[in-house]
């Protein structure tokens, strides 16, 4: 099942704590979009099998027209099973839902946040919590059966009550699928310079623990499946595509710093606009690519099969590296944070919480 991701780099405005590849030049727009479908058009054949889902990511894609929008999918999105689009609440309008009613977009992405517009403005987000239930209500009407909502906790001094209630905002929505994440402190963010200012204050680890022990009670409660450490489905409603990536399906990646896979390596697009599009009109590609080693694949499955819940299986590795991983996994096994079942070794619910420290650990070095 092979995916296709586009990287739709343009914002009217940047969030103080994103750390993706973003522009507010929108002036690009229209050569941005030739370029892409030209960049499919030179490596398609990257992927020698069919393309099963396409993701249109950002940045905020909502932020193209919708002739934009139609002129990728005609190019690229041909027989896939699952087309993603990420949209910004208030870029929902009737006008936009019309058009995009026309295209074979069949599933939406939001960023709500959170239902506080006073953390909305924290952020820097341009919507409104009401934009984000107009927005649902939209998609609705032209028949889009699967929508996804991020939400983010952990707030400089927010409170427990406070992201029940976020919970419970986003479950009266009756979406299918939730994707939850703690506010991180990225290096060269707006938010991480505040932090390093003391102009903010990171909350209580204990705090943001409970905070997710709730979220993932709450949501078990309401029907949604636990399938990955930050998200959530309602019964056949997983991301397929990103379901891919904690699969290692390979896939190709689409605009300026876009990254590929092709189960043997790694490449990337350079993580410039202007360099990107004369690249490609040109009729090369600015990329970067990475051969990986045995050790490096080994690295790269365990970071994405344990955060899943099916979780590391045993049988896909070597010998030499399953006794490897089994030694590192013991001390987590005996101290709960791991558990073995099935030929497959997963993270526990303590674990969950501190799975990065754990699957660090689980690498070669």
């Amino acid at each position: 099942m092979a995916g296709v991701y586009i990287h739709i780099p343009f914002c009217k405005s940047r969030c103080v704590y994103c750390d993706f590849y973003s522009t507010t030049g929108l002036e690009w727009r229209q050569r941005y979009v030739d370029a892409v479908s030209r960049e499919y058009q030179m490596r398609h054949q990257y992927l020698n099998e069919r393309v099963r889902t396409l993701y249109i990511g950002g940045g905020t894609p909502s932020q193209l027209t919708v002739p934009q929008l139609q002129q990728l999918l005609e190019t690229i999105a041909v027989g896939a099973d699952e087309v993603t689009l990420e949209c910004n609440p208030d870029d929902v309008t009737d006008e936009f839902v019309q058009g995009l009613a026309t295209l074979p977009v069949n599933r939406v992405s939001m960023g709500a946040q959170t239902f506080s517009d006073q953390r909305l403005r924290f952020l820097h987000r341009r919507h409104t919590a009401g934009q984000v239930i107009a927005a649902v209500e939209r998609l609705r009407g032209i028949d889009i059966q699967n929508i996804s909502i991020d939400l983010i906790y952990g707030f400089p001094e927010e409170t427990l009550r406070q992201w029940h209630e976020d919970i419970d905002a986003a479950l009266s929505l009756e979406v299918e699928h939730l994707s939850a994440y703690a506010l991180q402190y990225e290096e060269g963010t707006l938010l991480g310079r505040w932090l390093q200012k003391g102009q903010v204050r990171e909350i209580d680890e204990e705090l943001s623990r409970q905070m997710y022990y709730d979220l993932i009670d709450r949501l078990a409660q309401a029907g949604y499946e636990h399938y990955e450490i930050s998200n959530f489905a309602r019964p056949d409603y997983r991301s397929r595509h990103n379901s891919g990536y904690w699969n290692q399906t390979p896939y190709l990646g689409l605009g300026a710093a876009a990254h590929s896979f092709d189960g043997c390596s790694r490449q990337s697009n350079v993580a410039d606009v202007r360099q990107y599009i004369e690249g490609v009109e040109s009729g090369r590609l600015c990329v970067e690519c990475e051969e990986l080693d045995a050790n490096t694949q080994y690295n790269e499955m365990v970071m994405t099969a344990l955060r899943t819940c099916e979780g590391l299986a045993l049988s896909s590795l070597t010998a030499v590296r399953r006794d490897y991983c089994l030694g590192q996994a013991r001390p987590y096994i005996e101290a709960g944070l791991l558990k073995m079942a099935d030929d497959h070794i997963r993270l526990t619910r303590e674990g969950l919480f501190v799975s990065d420290m754990i699957i660090s650990d689980m690498m070669m070095v």
